[in-house]
């Protein structure tokens, strides 16, 4: 029987999460995408906290597409960590295939300045 999107998704998730993991010095980025939103967080996994935050609810995203929002909503999580002192990540693609929005958040986060 074929899996489901969503247990699909959720199986590539756990493959990828036995050797993606996050400290206090590089933390990992998580990557959620919803229908209209995306949200990102920079996770301590040894603490299992969650040092940032930014999602595209609350941004201007009026005449934009959302692989536009994504590649801001990257600029401004990279922003962000860089004020806080984090200079590299390891990136948690949660599941979704590397291309649209989650590339242009990727490509977001790099133009500001963290590497991965």
């Amino acid at each position: 029987m074929a899996l489901s999107k969503q247990d699909r998704r959720l199986r590539i998730r756990r493959r990828i999460r036995k050797t993606v993991s996050g400290n206090s010095a590089v933390p990992r980025l998580s990557v959620f995408r919803s229908n209209k939103d995306i949200y990102v967080q920079l996770i301590n996994d040894e603490e299992g906290k969650t040092l940032l935050s930014v999602s595209s609810l609350k941004m201007e995203s009026k005449g934009k597409t959302k692989v536009e929002v994504s590649y801001e909503v990257g600029k401004v999580i990279a922003e962000k960590a860089k004020e806080a002192g984090i200079e590299k990540i390891v990136f948690d693609r949660g599941g979704y295939l590397y291309h649209g929005r989650v590339k242009s958040l990727a490509d977001g986060v790099r133009e500001g300045g963290l590497k991965f």
